[in-house]
C-alpha cells in the first residue's frame, strides 16, 4: 500500500490520530469542536461530565495528534478543528478498503473460477455415465 502513511513521518500522524481517536471523550471533544466552531476548554467541559483540566489534558492529545489547535484570546484559549490530520487518516483508510476490496475480489473470482471448474467435471462424469 502506498500514500501518506506509507512513510515514517506519515504512520506516526495516522497512528497518533487513530490513538487519539481511541478515546471516547476525545472524540466527543472533537464533536463539539466541529459543530461550535471555537471554543474554550471551560465551555466544552459544560458539555461533559468532566473536569476543565481533564478537558485540557485530551484537547492537548488531540493538539499533538493535528487535530485541534488553540490560540488565546484575551483569558482564554480558543480551540477549533484542524482537520487535514483526519484527511489524510481518511486517505489512509481508504486506501486499506481498497486493497481489502482487490484481495477479496480475486478470492471470488478464485472460489467462482474452482466451482466452475467442479461443475464442468461433474457434467462430465455425468456425459461419461450415459
Amino acid at each position: 500500500m502506498t500514500g501518506e502513511a506509507g512513510t515514517d513521518s506519515g504512520a506516526a500522524a495516522v497512528d497518533g490520530v487513530l490513538a487519539a481517536l481511541a478515546d471516547p471523550t476525545r472524540r466527543k471533544l472533537l464533536d463539539l469542536l466541529a459543530a461550535r466552531g471555537e471554543v474554550s476548554a471551560t465551555a466544552l467541559a459544560e458539555r461533559l461530565p468532566v473536569t476543565r483540566q481533564a478537558v485540557v489534558k485530551h484537547l492537548a492529545v488531540l493538539d499533538a495528534a493535528g487535530l485541534v489547535s488553540g490560540h488565546r484570546v484575551g483569558r482564554e484559549v480558543r480551540y477549533e478543528v484542524r482537520p487535514a490530520a483526519l484527511d489524510a487518516t481518511a486517505r489512509w483508510m481508504v486506501a486499506l478498503a481498497a486493497d481489502w476490496d482487490r484481495r477479496l475480489a480475486t478470492i471470488k473470482r478464485l472460489a467462482e473460477a474452482a466451482e466452475a471448474a467442479e461443475a464442468a467435471d461433474a457434467a462430465e462424469g455425468d456425459d461419461g455415465r450415459g
